[in-house]
């Protein structure tokens, strides 16, 4: 059984300006609350200390303007075809990351959010 919770925010990611950026929060994280990161590669770092999912991009490919949150879904496709049913604007089709897929969208209101899955 997934400790994930469908449909349940599950991750927020935060824009970084470049890698020199990505070190300098980890630095201010860690010194300011303790968070203990996980680099995967030199552009990204994510923690499970700060009390839900989070991680620090400085891909400027991947890279949202804003903090992205990112929903949970055990079906991404599922998932992908309610987003658009319901109106919403898929902004990022699914792709592969290091431990699962996901896709973002924007909402009616103008947010952009994500949704992954670790199923494959």
């Amino acid at each position: 059984m997934s400790e994930h919770k469908p449909g349940c925010i599950d991750y927020v990611e935060f824009p970084v300006s470049s890698t020199a950026g990505l070190a300098e929060s980890q630095a201010f994280f860690a010194q300011a609350f303790g968070w203990v990161f996980q680099q995967w590669g030199p552009d990204y770092a994510d923690t499970a200390s700060s009390g839900i999912g989070s991680g620090f991009s400085a891909d400027v490919g991947e890279r949202a303007a804003k903090p992205l949150v990112v929903l949970y879904a055990d079906d991404l496709e599922a998932a992908r075809a309610r987003v658009v049913a319901a109106g919403g604007e898929i902004t990022r089709p699914v792709f592969e990351f290091p431990g699962g897929r996901r896709f973002h969208f924007r909402e009616p209101g103008g947010n952009e959010l994500a949704v992954w899955s670790d199923k494959p």
